[in-house]
């Protein structure tokens, strides 16, 4: 899998709310894009990612 640019083997099935929480991302502040579709927050549970797949993890960061 292609992870924010780097190849990621992954070792195991995981669900996309499996990785960000393993990964300590708040989900809160976070956007997902997979394979060029973001990825509502109500969809993790449900989406299982695959060695094929490129995804990208924003955060958001608050400053002034």
């Amino acid at each position: 899998m292609k992870f924010n640019g780097e190849i990621l083997q992954l070792s195991r099935d995981i669900s996309l709310l499996q990785f960000v929480q393993e990964n300590k991302y708040d989900i809160s502040k976070i956007a997902v894009e997979l394979n060029g579709d973001i990825v509502p927050k109500t969809s993790y549970a449900d989406v299982m990612l695959r060695e094929e797949d490129i995804l990208e993890v924003v955060s958001f960061v608050g400053g002034g």
